[in-house]
């Protein structure tokens, strides 16, 4: 059961969530199937870290055009307040992305960029399992941005774990190539 003060963080974080999707630039990854939306949002943006080398062969660096993935926060948090398990909310994450993939591949090779694009970066706490998915996980070199991904995630983690959370995983980038991407998501959209 949700306590009080959650349900009303949730409220008032869904009253903003419109905004903030205004202002971010952000577009959802594909259409709606079955009257749902993914779970991802998308923007377009120019990666600015050190040059990173992902496990098939891609060399992503600075500068080059990428599509970075937020997962839709305030809709999960809604979503994993049924479960109580940390197995089960683990799980409803995992499927969730897994599902949300194939929308992702599908705006990345419609996108008016994509011959461009190198492939995909998203920043989360969340980062177990990712390798499964086809993610690597980086280490984010950059201490000062480290520690303010770290501190903007923790309201939502604590929110989602249903008590105080310690900052003990630091955030990581999470990589794929397009490639990657298309072969793993996106095998519909190649003839």
């Amino acid at each position: 059961m949700r306590s009080k003060a959650t349900q009303w963080l949730l409220s008032v974080w869904g009253l903003m969530d419109p905004l903030y999707y205004a202002c971010s630039r952000l577009e959802y990854a594909g259409g709606k199937e079955n009257g749902c939306r993914s779970i991802f949002r998308v923007r377009l943006l120019r990666y600015k870290g050190e040059t990173i080398h992902l496990s098939d062969g891609t060399t992503i660096a600075a500068n080059d055009w990428l599509l970075k993935i937020h997962l839709h926060n305030v809709r999960l948090l809604c979503e994993l307040m049924q479960y109580r398990s940390d197995i089960q909310k683990g799980r409803y994450i995992f499927e969730q992305v897994k599902a949300g993939l194939p929308h992702v591949a599908h705006h990345l090779y419609h996108h008016e960029q994509s011959s461009r694009i190198k492939g995909i970066i998203g920043v989360t706490m969340l980062n177990k399992g990712c390798e499964r998915l086809g993610f690597d996980a980086i280490d984010i070199g950059n201490s000062f941005y480290r520690w303010f991904k770290m501190a903007s995630h923790w309201p939502m983690m604590t929110v989602a774990q249903h008590r105080l959370v310690p900052l003990v995983r630091p955030p990581k980038y999470l990589l794929m190539s397009k490639e990657k991407l298309f072969s793993l998501y996106g095998c519909h959209l190649i003839h």
